[in-house]
C-alpha cells in the first residue's frame, strides 16, 4: 500500500495535537481548555425537544434532499436575508456538514493542483491544510495595521492561476471583524479580476452589532464573484451536529452537490433539524448566548489589560484572542507546551496559523467562564515570573 505524498506531507491536525499535549500535563491546577472554539453551554431547549420528537417520527433518520432540508433552507434564507437586508434565497444555498466541509467543496469545485488562492494572515488552519493537500498554492496576504488585510496588497498577488481570495470575518484566529468598506475592496477586487470571494462568516453572530456585515448580497451580480460560508456550530451551540452552509450561485452550488454526493450524501439530518428548530425558536436565546460571549471577551480585554507577564493581547472577537508572548528566543510551540504541561492551560499555537514563528497564540474564551479568564491571565503572569525571573 502507498499512501499519498500529498497528504503524507501535509501537517497533522493542529488541534489534535495540542491535545495530545494533556498527556503530559501536571495536574497542579483545574484544566483551563482555551483551545477548541466551542460554546460552553447547551442548545436551546426547543431545539433538543425538536430532535428528541424527529427522532421518534418514522422518517426522523431518513436522507433528506441534496441541498438540504427544505425547511431549514428556506429558515436560513430569511434570517440571511433580515440580518444582511438584501434578498438571499433558499435557491442560493446548499447545506453542509458544517463549515470545514463547505470550504472544502467550495476550494474542490474552484480550482485545480497548480492553482492558487490567496489566504489572508493569519490564515485559518484547515483551509490552509486542504488547499495544500489538494495542490493549490496559498499565496499568504500580510494583513496591515489592526490585522485588516488591504485589497491593494491583495492585488499585487494576483497571477493568472489565481482562482479565489478566502477572508475569515470574524477571524479565526485573530477574532477581528473586517469593516463593511474593506469587504467591498475585496469584493470589486474579486470581481475586477473574476475570480472568487470567499467569505468564512461563521462568527457573524459575535460582531457586538446588529448591523449588516455587508453589503454585497444588495449587488443583483453577487452570485458571480462571493461565496458566503456559514456554520451553525457556534451560533446555536451544535458544533457537534456538524451544520453549515453555502451560500453561492446555483451554478456553483450543483458542482458543490457533487462532490458532496461522493463525501456524505447529505449531512445529517438530526442536525438540520436541530437548526431549523433554532432559527425559528431560539431568536432571544440566539441573542443571548451572544452577549454571553461578548461579556466573556470584555472580561479577556480587562484581564490582558496590563499585558501580565509582557503577553499582549494583539486583537479579539468572536470567539478569539490573538496573543503575543514575550519570549522571543523560545519557539512558540515550546511555550505552548510549558503552559499545558507546567501550567494546565491549553491553548494553539500560533505557528498553525502563519507559515512561520511571530510569537503568537491562540485562545478561545467560549469554553471558560469569566473567572477562569482572570485566572489565565494570573497563569501567564507566574510563568513569566519563573522563567523571565
Amino acid at each position: 500500500m502507498r499512501l499519498s505524498p500529498r497528504t503524507v506531507h501535509q501537517i497533522d491536525s493542529p488541534m489534535g495535537a495540542t491535545y495530545a499535549l494533556l498527556a503530559g500535563r501536571s495536574g497542579e491546577r483545574a484544566l483551563l481548555d482555551l483551545a477548541q472554539a466551542a460554546p460552553s453551554y447547551p442548545p436551546a431547549i426547543e431545539m433538543i425537544d425538536h430532535v428528541a420528537k424527529v427522532a421518534h417520527e418514522p422518517n426522523g433518520a431518513a436522507y433528506v434532499p441534496a441541498p438540504g432540508l427544505p425547511r431549514l433552507r428556506e429558515a436560513f434564507a430569511a434570517d440571511l436575508s433580515r440580518a444582511y437586508r438584501s434578498p438571499v434565497g433558499a435557491g442560493q444555498m446548499v447545506v453542509t456538514a458544517g463549515c470545514n466541509q463547505a470550504f472544502c467543496l467550495v476550494a474542490q469545485s474552484l480550482t485545480e493542483p497548480g492553482d492558487e488562492v490567496i489566504e489572508a494572515l493569519p490564515y485559518y488552519f484547515n483551509y490552509d491544510m486542504w488547499l495544500r493537500m489538494n495542490g493549490v498554492v496559498p499565496r499568504y496576504l500580510e494583513p496591515g495595521p489592526g490585522l485588516v488585510p488591504d485589497p491593494e496588497a491583495a492585488e499585487a498577488l494576483i497571477t493568472p492561476r489565481t482562482r479565489a481570495i478566502v477572508l475569515v470575518t470574524p477571524g479565526n484566529p485573530s477574532g477581528v471583524t473586517l469593516p463593511p468598506d474593506v469587504l467591498a475592496g475585496f469584493y470589486e477586487l474579486a470581481k475586477r479580476h473574476d475570480i472568487a470571494l470567499i467569505l468564512d462568516e461563521t462568527y457573524r453572530s459575535f460582531r457586538d452589532t446588529e448591523e449588516p456585515a455587508h453589503e454585497l448580497f444588495a449587488d443583483p451580480d453577487w452570485e458571480r464573484t462571493l461565496v458566503s460560508l456559514h456554520s451553525f456550530s457556534k451560533d446555536l451551540a451544535i458544533p457537534g451536529y456538524r451544520v453549515g452552509a453555502v451560500v453561492a450561485s446555483p451554478e456553483l452550488s450543483r458542482e458543490v452537490m457533487k462532490l458532496l454526493d461522493c463525501v456524505a450524501i447529505c449531512p445529517p439530518r438530526i442536525g438540520q433539524e436541530a437548526a431549523w428548530a433554532g432559527l425559528t425558536s431560539a431568536q432571544e436565546w440566539r441573542r443571548a448566548r451572544a452577549n454571553e460571549v461578548a461579556d466573556k471577551r470584555r472580561r479577556l480585554e480587562t484581564a490582558l489589560a496590563d499585558r501580565p507577564g509582557g503577553f499582549e493581547l494583539m486583537s479579539g472577537g468572536g470567539f478569539f484572542g490573538w496573543i503575543r508572548h514575550p519570549f522571543a528566543e523560545r519557539p512558540t510551540d515550546e511555550v505552548v507546551r510549558d503552559l499545558i504541561t507546567r501550567y494546565d492551560t491549553l491553548v494553539i499555537s500560533g505557528t498553525a496559523f502563519l507559515p512561520d514563528d511571530r510569537q503568537m497564540f491562540r485562545v478561545s474564551f467560549g469554553n471558560v467562564d469569566q473567572a477562569g479568564l482572570t485566572e489565565f491571565a494570573e497563569r501567564l503572569d507566574l510563568m513569566a515570573q519563573d522563567l523571565l525571573g
